[in-house]
């Protein structure tokens, strides 16, 4: 009976141990650093700070649902109904953004940029991979649809988690955007975590540590690992999506945005970039990069507009 008792603790004690392990790591992945953010993308030459600043632009915090503030900057430099909201990845914050507004603001466009839950100056405890997440990019868009009408024309440009977190949005509110740019998304988050467990892990075979992780997720976060997956929702996207990755993408395999942009229902476009690490698509290939974005716009967006 003893040794019953001491197996069975034993168990209990790696259930616990796997569990509040593998869920610490997905919902408080470590974020990079502000200063570090901002001097990477200035070294880039990514962002001109004196640029930035000259811009006309407003902060203003837009309330979450789920009782936190979201940060935002609104840039409007144009007289125009064209606007765009980027969405960073995890780890990230507004000013990974600034690249792709810029990218923008050239076309015309005025430009949203916020930090995530958990991010930035945001408020929330953790990242949720878009679960969460697309209800917190619903109450942006809704705050500037108040602001400057529902007829605008909206394009939502996400990257990684942020493109993720756009799919999952437009799969919920059909036509919530007149287009969608999803930079390197992972289709579903189940089949991206075992990606990185067989990576970062080889010793923890998934199918033991999954079915811990879900629950443990489901009783600290309130959503379960297979609520994030934009496959099962991209057929409700009837607005023009671009897909785009790198063919070289290691922590997110190009072959998940393949397997989206076949699963999407009409209009449609796909990048896969020759060069570049995750989420070095556009740094890597900004000519092609650009290209493709004009191409997508002139194609399948501005004529219905």
């Amino acid at each position: 009976m003893k040794k019953l008792l001491i197996f069975m603790l034993g168990i209990l004690t790696y259930i616990i141990g796997i569990g509040m392990y593998f869920t610490n790591r997905v919902m408080y992945m470590k974020k990079k650093e502000e200063r570090l953010i901002h001097k990477r993308e200035i070294s880039a030459k990514r962002l001109n700070l004196e640029e930035y600043e000259s811009l006309p632009k407003k902060e203003l915090t837009v309330p979450s649902k789920f009782g936190y503030d979201l940060h935002c900057e609104f840039v409007e430099p144009h007289t125009t109904n064209k606007w765009v909201i980027i969405c960073h990845g995890v780890t990230e914050n507004r000013f990974n953004s600034v690249k792709y507004m810029n990218l923008f603001l050239k076309r015309g466009f005025n430009a949203v940029i916020y930090d995530h839950r958990r991010h930035g100056k945001s408020g929330g405890t953790h990242s949720s991979y878009g679960y969460y997440e697309k209800f917190d990019l619903q109450a942006v868009i809704d705050e500037l649809k108040k602001q400057k009408g529902s007829d605008i024309i909206l394009g939502i440009h996400g990257e990684s988690m942020g493109a993720a977190t756009a799919l999952l949005y437009g799969g919920m509110v059909e036509d919530g955007a007149s287009f969608y740019i999803a930079d390197c998304p992972f289709s579903n988050f189940r089949g991206q975590l075992i990606h990185r467990l067989k990576a970062e892990v080889p010793v923890l075979p998934s199918w033991m540590v999954l079915p811990i992780a879900d629950r443990f997720l489901k009783l600290r976060a309130g959503w379960r690992i297979d609520d994030v997956a934009p496959i099962r929702f991209i057929k409700n996207i009837k607005s023009p999506v671009l897909f785009i990755h790198s063919q070289d993408d290691d922590f997110i395999p190009a072959e998940m945005t393949s397997r989206l942009f076949e699963e999407k229902e009409g209009p449609k476009k796909l990048y896969i970039a020759a060069k570049g690490a995750h989420a070095q698509s556009y740094n890597e290939n900004p000519r092609e990069y650009e290209k493709v974005i004009d191409e997508f716009l002139e194609e399948l967006v501005l004529p219905a507009h």
